[in-house]
């Protein structure tokens, strides 16, 4: 696909997509979504160990680009569920299901449904002069692309509640701190931490990831016993794995191991 508002590279089985709209702080219109679409399905068929997702600029991402969203006076409104349902909501069930892990790198602000995006990754890191704002309520509207499921479990009801009915401006340093992303990163570092995240997932077990993945996931909603069950499932597959008998060869063998992700 010939790509005019993201970037998308596979390289040394790492994955890249930067969004590319600097000028609208990397905001999303109907032609994004496609390119996304586009590119995630090359992530799942062209044997990516890892996905990197940022944004160039000065902005990750501000959300809907609302030039595509303007209600005319008069004028029928828009189906806003309609457009979730298309274009959001299939987003970000496919980055959370991907069998790879999802670096999700802030390196500015992330908006709206662009803050929620950022969550939908496995490892989130964002710049120290980023920010997160949870824009919906200036709106109208709530928090959506999963903000609404996301934030309560990373946070907290009542730090999710005030991020949420506020939309008050959160810095990376206090995002961090409550939890809410991975890791702050200096800003200088920023772009050697995000190579060297993505360089230690690509020659990581990718079989055993995928299922911490799932397990985890599957965790929010299981009883204990369910999740017992899960675990024993998934560790009778994954002990058949090739990556489980190299990395037991290795450590027995005092070397480091060389994993295929098979």
């Amino acid at each position: 696909m010939n790509y005019q508002n993201i970037e998308f590279e596979l390289r040394d089985d790492v994955a890249r997509i930067t969004l590319n709209r600097p000028d609208k702080l990397n905001s999303f219109t109907a032609d994004m979504h496609d390119e996304m679409r586009s590119a995630l399905s090359d992530v799942e068929t062209r044997g990516a160990r890892v996905l990197v997702l940022t944004g160039n600029g000065r902005g990750f991402c501000a959300g809907q680009d609302l030039s595509q969203r303007a209600v005319a006076k008069g004028g029928e409104p828009p189906d806003l569920g309609e457009s979730l349902e298309k274009n959001y909501v299939p987003l970000v069930k496919r980055l959370r299901g991907l069998p790879v892990p999802v670096i999700v790198g802030v390196n500015g602000v992330a908006a709206g449904a662009g803050a929620s995006l950022a969550l939908a990754g496995d490892i989130v890191i964002a710049k120290q002069s980023a920010s997160f704002i949870q824009s919906f309520s200036r709106l109208g509207l709530l928090p959506d692309t999963g903000g609404t499921y996301a934030l309560p479990r990373l946070v907290g009801r009542a730090r999710a509640m005030g991020l949420a009915l506020l939309g008050d401006k959160l810095d990376a340093q206090k995002a961090a701190q409550w939890g809410l992303i991975w890791q702050c990163v200096p800003d200088e570092q920023f772009e050697a931490r995000l190579d060297e995240l993505a360089a230690h997932f690509a020659r990581a077990p990718t079989k055993g990831l995928a299922a911490t993945k799932y397990a985890l996931d599957q965790s929010l909603d299981n009883t204990l016993a369910q999740q017992l069950d899960l675990e024993c499932d998934l560790m009778r597959e994954l002990g058949r794995s090739a990556d489980y008998a190299e990395g037991v060869a290795a450590f027995m063998e005092k070397r480091k191991p060389v994993f295929t992700g098979k």
